[in-house]
């Protein structure tokens, strides 16, 4: 645990999930200033936005944190004719929110470059990648700043390969957790392995920290994970239902209300396996069959979700939630993370 805790400049090693999309410079000063490592999700993010987005968090805590991004798998999708299609498809949901057709964009991502260009600009304490192994020059050039990097695994395969590339520290992410499976060796649905048998197995076959994930929610789930052999947790769901969180008031309600075995594991939201509740859109969409490959139905669907999330309408946003959801409260980010502290 100690190790950890040097090596990522905090007093406890529990870490703020990175919340793509969903993330708030409230909840990862909260979570840093408590002694832990707040982290912010960067998908999306342009180079200006990122350089913005690290200043309002360096006003907001003067402790560690971690800037999180999505690595290439080189399946991505480019803007052409076929955006048009896929977005008609989707028309229903445009017209339940009030919002047009979007057109197709130049671009549906920034580039690698220009969001590692102003992370190295941004400095933070931690670079965590998901959807990957970083290559040897960002993790020389990440190193060089004084930036460590932290990988995130969820098969032993991939944390040998994260080991291998000499990243920092490793987060083994269970199935059970909420979002996106971050899987990249194999397709994710091949990769569902749950946190209790996954940590450990990591736990012996690398050499660099393991930091557990999924499924965790209070005192108990981080005493299980240090035994299982980790040296520190990071959580997600708990944290999302919490008073700093960008969620709104429908993705808390969908927290409280959603049991273990009712959450899905579904493409229809992004055209990549992540894990939430089974809403509207989630149900139309998978009886549609039309789902755009990544990142595209990302992009599509993005444009009626974030008018849902303005108007509260539940049924038509992105209720990422893990299978620990239940055991989520409704309160103040440091009573969270006291409750999580107390089970080191």
């Amino acid at each position: 645990m100690s190790e950890l805790r040097e090596i990522l400049g905090v007093r406890h090693p529990i870490l703020l999930g990175a919340f793509g999309g969903l993330s708030s410079i409230s909840l990862t000063a909260a979570v840093s200033d408590a002694g832990g490592l707040g982290a912010y999700g960067l998908y999306g993010y342009d180079g200006e936005r990122i350089r913005s987005t690290a200043a309002a968090l360096r006003e907001a805590t003067d402790r560690p944190f971690a800037l999180n991004i999505w690595l290439p798998m080189g399946d991505e999708v480019e803007p052409g004719p076929q955006h048009t299609v896929f977005a008609q498809a989707l028309e229903p949901f445009y017209e339940a929110v009030g919002v047009d057709v979007p057109a197709r964009p130049e671009r549906y991502l920034p580039s690698l470059d220009e969001q590692l260009g102003a992370i190295w600009d941004a400095a933070p304490a931690v670079l965590s990648v998901v959807f990957g192994v970083p290559s040897a020059e960002i993790v020389e050039e990440a190193h060089r700043r004084g930036i460590r990097v932290v990988g995130t695994a969820t098969t032993v395969e991939e944390a040998v390969a994260l080991d291998a590339a000499g990243v920092d520290a490793i987060i083994a992410s269970g199935s059970e957790a909420a979002g996106h499976r971050v899987s990249f060796l194999r397709p994710a649905a091949d990769s569902l392995v749950g946190t209790f048998a996954l940590v450990p197995q990591v736990a012996d076959a690398v050499s660099v920290p393991v930091i557990a994930a999924g499924g965790i929610a209070d005192r108990r789930g981080v005493a299980a994970a240090f035994a299982l052999g980790a040296q520190g947790v990071q959580v997600g769901t708990a944290f999302l239902r919490t008073t700093q969180s960008a969620a709104t008031d429908a993705h808390r309600a969908a927290i409280n209300q959603t049991a273990a075995d009712e959450s899905v594991l579904t493409r229809a939201m992004s055209g990549r396996l992540a894990r939430g509740a089974r809403n509207r859109a989630v149900r139309a969409i998978e009886a549609s069959g039309t789902i755009a490959p990544f990142p595209m139905q990302n992009w599509l669907t993005g444009k009626f979700r974030a008018a849902a999330g303005e108007q509260n309408l539940g049924e038509l946003q992105s209720l990422w939630l893990g299978q620990a959801a239940p055991l989520a409260r409704l309160d103040d980010a440091t009573a969270v993370f006291d409750e999580l502290v107390a089970g080191l």
